[in-house]
């Protein structure tokens, strides 16, 4: 069977690392950009949501929101018709982030996929989204309790 995921997580660590490394000017600090650009991509998103996109458990996720919050990125407000769910925001601070880690973003996609086709690209992207959904739905069992058989 070819090894795929060796190479997946070689090229995520090192996208990670300049990630990081870009957004230490705005303030950033570690992994935070994710959780900034996700809720800039779907505002009044909720928490347990938020951390089914990044695959990271709730936790997590909280302790980020609540740096990024505190930070003055991200807002909470609660939801209009049940006051005890809160949803997600970017502030007038955060809005004028986002746009850097999305160029840089764009950017590294660019550099990922230099050589390739337009066509290549196309079918790789798709590749890899059944590479994640196949990953996901495996992340998600484990999550609630099951265990894999290897």
């Amino acid at each position: 069977m070819a090894e795929i995921l060796r190479p997946i997580g070689g090229i995520s660590r090192a996208l990670d690392a300049i990630a990081n490394r870009e957004f230490q000017r705005v303030a950033l600090t570690k992994g935070q950009y994710l959780y900034l650009a996700r809720v800039a991509e779907h505002p009044g998103i909720i928490l347990e949501r938020l951390a089914e996109l990044l695959r990271v458990d709730r936790t997590s996720a909280a302790r980020a929101v609540q740096k990024l919050t505190q930070a003055g990125l991200l807002e909470k407000r609660a939801d209009d018709e049940n006051k005890k769910i809160k949803r997600l925001f970017v502030t007038a601070q955060g809005e004028q982030i986002y746009p850097l880690v999305k160029r840089e973003n764009d950017y590294s996609n660019g550099i990922a996929l230099q050589g390739f086709s337009e066509a290549e690209a196309n079918q790789l992207a798709k590749y890899l989204q059944r590479v994640d959904q196949n990953v996901a739905a495996s992340w998600d069992a484990v999550k609630h309790g099951e265990q894999r058989h290897y």
